[in-house]
């Protein structure tokens, strides 16, 4: 097994980070429609590699829904391509000023976007992730660190290749975007030691890997993805409307963080919506878990079973469902705030006052009205990719795409001022 040596990786990008803040926009473009052609060209060496990692995984029983959603890349590599020259059409944070003013002592005072510098990124089963943090951090002028999971090896380091092809071709270092090319836990901790050289930790991946990090991190961690997200179905919301919408929240890609947990529906609908419910999901699959109301409108339906402790503050990650009757908004509320990871939450009303009072009265990163939680992606919300969803509520919130991947500083010019 070879041997990694994590500082001098730190080392080489920290010194990395320095060249990639140099760059212009226009020069920083041209490196990401680089790295999509180079995709392109090695889009066959990417799908034999990420061939093993999916075959490795049916071989360890993984759950194919699990492994279509965050694992095989066959139908997205296309998809990825075209999210990385998305993100090259998007408008460059880095240098922009903001906040000018002049005081009365005449001294110039603004602020200036400008890269956080190293990303270190661990990550799991999802090697597309692998393009849209490199692509995101390159647009900011960030070098980045990756771990991705041991199951998504062959297909990292596949396409890495592909990045550091592109980046060579443009004279720039290869250790702007690195991979710790090994299956070896002892490279995260040692990952998570290196404040010398790392400026933020983000960590993709179950509430134990989160956990593990902000533990035993020396560098700032911004956590999120964990994802227990919820609908409420209002007394006066269009039924018919609601079905197609909590449908793709809970089928169109059930293992990712935004798909839908727990379906909350109103008393005054619930007898004659809740058994549409079952019948239009089930028939793609799933199986819902119901507390006693729901269950009792439902019971003899060999889809429902009665819900057990524990599952309203469960992450499905597929086919399963939650279902609850609640007998107004504040209930809704109430049980979204108990039980929420704060990520992603909406109502499906027709009365503006309840969609007013949701917004305001829940707490996650994305609040939604009549939208399925499955836009909580920085693509679709026009971020043209993501690094992570944070949950948390300090430097980012939500989707972190390239406003998330600056900071800034204060620039303060004088006419040769003291201070008196």
């Amino acid at each position: 097994m070879t041997t990694l040596d994590l500082v001098q990786m730190g080392q080489q990008a920290r010194a990395a980070s320095y060249a990639l803040a140099r760059l212009t926009t226009d020069q920083k473009n041209a490196l990401l429609h680089s790295i999509a052609d180079a995709l392109s060209a090695q889009t066959p060496a990417i799908l034999a590699a990420n061939a093993q990692d999916v075959a490795q995984a049916h071989a360890n029983g993984t759950d194919p829904v699990w492994i279509r959603d965050r694992l095989d890349l066959t139908q997205r590599m296309a998809g990825i391509i075209a999210d990385v020259r998305s993100v090259a059409g998007l408008p460059d944070p880095v240098g922009r000023e903001y906040d000018h003013k002049t005081l009365p002592n005449g001294l110039d005072v603004r602020k200036r976007r400008v890269p956080l510098g190293v990303l270190g990124v661990i990550y799991e089963s999802r090697p597309n992730v692998t393009v849209d943090v490199a692509t995101l951090a390159l647009k900011t002028g960030n070098a980045v660190i990756l771990r991705g999971g041991s199951d998504t090896l062959h297909s990292n380091v596949a396409l890495v290749n592909a990045l550091h092809s592109a980046l060579a071709q443009h004279g720039l270092p290869a250790a702007c975007v690195q991979v710790i090319a090994s299956t070896d836990r002892a490279y995260v901790q040692q990952l998570l030691k290196l404040h010398d050289y790392v400026d933020m930790i983000i960590p993709r991946g179950g509430s134990s890997l989160h956990a593990f990090c902000r533990e035993n991190s020396t560098i700032p961690v911004i956590t999120g993805g964990i994802g227990i997200c919820h609908l409420f179905v209002d007394s006066s919301a269009n039924l018919a409307a609601s079905l197609p919408l909590i449908h793709n929240a809970k089928t169109q890609r059930p293992a990712v963080c935004n798909a839908l947990d727990t379906l909350l529906v109103h008393s005054d609908v619930a007898a004659a919506f809740l058994p549409q419910v079952v019948d239009y999901l089930g028939k793609d699959g799933v199986r819902f878990k119901a507390e006693p109301r729901a269950y009792a409108l439902l019971q003899g339906d060999e889809r429902v079973s009665a819900a057990g402790d524990g599952d309203f503050d469960t992450e499905w990650l597929g086919l399963t469902l939650g279902l609850k009757v609640v007998d107004s908004l504040d209930d809704a509320i109430a049980h979204i705030r108990q039980h929420s990871t704060q990520h992603s939450d909406g109502i499906l009303t027709e009365t503006p006052e309840h969609a007013a009072t949701f917004l305001n009265a829940v707490d996650s990163a994305v609040v939604y009205v009549n939208a399925s939680t499955r836009f909580t992606d920085g693509s679709a919300l026009g971020l043209g990719a993501e690094v992570a969803i944070s949950t948390q509520k300090l430097h980012a919130r939500g989707p972190m795409a390239l406003e998330e991947l600056t900071t800034y500083k204060w620039l303060v010019t004088g006419q040769y001022t003291s201070r008196a």
